[in-house]
């Protein structure tokens, strides 16, 4: 049986939908994450999940026992919120304890749990500080630490890492993703931050426009995206208009600006004219002998790792990230020389939409 179920969850404010035909099924103990940009729905979504906002239609289902109508502090979600809310006239073990008194827990019970929850979010020894007291990482560490006294059967995170630094954001992320190993407990993330989605979760769903338009791996979603935004949306991509011109069992023949390639088509379905993807990293600088295309130089930039590279050519403008190996690339001006493998490249129908 399916652990939580939102099944076809809308959510409407008089004309204007925010939400439309939600439907996700989440395991116990998955980490699943609703990615996607500003005002796409995901942070409502949660909010129905949690019972702070109420469903204009559909059903959600923990457990197989409908909780839609059900009070929020009766559906046992913990939650941590994008600005922490912690109380700051009560100190970091009164914060983490604040859901466990409001259950009636007995006091002794109650020290006990909340020293067992700092410690597993490493702040033992800090529970008589106050927020105020505190460092931003040691805050967001008291708001889980809180929504995880209470043993909740499923953990809501809005955005909870957005005000950190990025050295911070990223320690946090592995963190985070420990802990809730370590518990097994259920997890939806809510983000904006496609890296955030995929170093932390099971299976990344991508919203748009108030919709869900892929549920996959993190490596699924990044490599095999099902739609022009989800291709754009999830790291940087190249894309590239061009005609099918033969299609075959497991590939289709495809001319990009006179250049014929054969792409898998996965057994989709597609027009004959579509657009094709391949990501940055995907193509390599060859020499003049190996190259499928050719090209000048219009910009580079040093971001440690790589050179972002930007070509002007027969395809129009690529960006290329070269691996920093100790070399200087090409310089603006330079003609540098393009190739990559056909299976690293995407079929899509036109479009930019979902």
């Amino acid at each position: 049986m399916t652990y939580l179920a939102l099944e076809g969850l809308a959510k409407r404010y008089g004309e204007l939908t925010v939400v439309e035909d939600i439907s996700l099924n989440i395991e116990r103990g998955e980490f699943i994450s609703l990615l996607g940009p500003s005002g796409c729905g995901k942070t409502t979504t949660l909010q129905m999940v949690a019972g702070f906002a109420e469903p204009t239609r559909g059903r959600l289902r923990l457990e197989g026992r409908d909780i839609t109508d059900v009070a929020p502090e009766k559906r046992g979600m913990g939650i941590v919120f994008q600005s922490y809310a912690l109380f700051p006239h009560m100190t970091v073990a009164g914060n983490v304890g604040f859901g466990l008194e409001m259950q009636g827990m007995g006091r002794s019970a109650r020290a006990d749990r909340i020293a067992e929850t700092l410690d597993l979010v490493r702040l033992s020894g800090l529970g008589d500080r106050y927020p105020k007291q505190l460092s931003g990482g040691q805050r967001q560490r008291v708001a889980i630490a809180r929504a995880l006294a209470i043993r909740p059967n499923v953990l809501l995170l809005d955005e909870p890492m957005s005000n950190l630094d990025a050295k911070l954001r990223e320690e946090m992320h592995v963190e985070l993703r420990a802990i809730q190993k370590q518990l097994g407990i259920t997890t939806i993330l809510v983000t904006h931050d496609q890296i955030e989605a995929m170093t932390m979760s099971d299976r990344i769903a991508v919203m748009h426009g108030g919709r869900i338009v892929q549920v996959s791996s993190p490596f699924d979603a990044y490599e095999r995206p099902m739609s022009p935004f989800a291709s754009s949306f999830l790291g940087k991509t190249n894309c590239i208009a061009a005609q099918i011109t033969a299609r075959h069992a497991s590939c289709c023949q495809v001319q990009l600006a006179g250049l014929d390639v054969r792409i898998p088509h996965e057994e989709h379905q597609y027009p004959d004219d579509i657009n094709v993807y391949i990501r940055p990293e995907k193509i390599r600088l060859v020499s003049a002998a190996e190259s499928r295309v050719s090209g000048v130089v219009r910009s580079r930039m040093f971001l440690g790792s790589h050179w972002s590279v930007e070509v002007d050519g027969p395809l129009g403008r690529l960006r290329v990230n070269v691996p920093n190996v100790g070399d200087t690339p090409a310089r603006e001006g330079d003609t540098i020389y393009l190739s990559w493998q056909d299976e690293d490249m995407r079929m899509l129908a036109g479009g930019t939409e979902a």
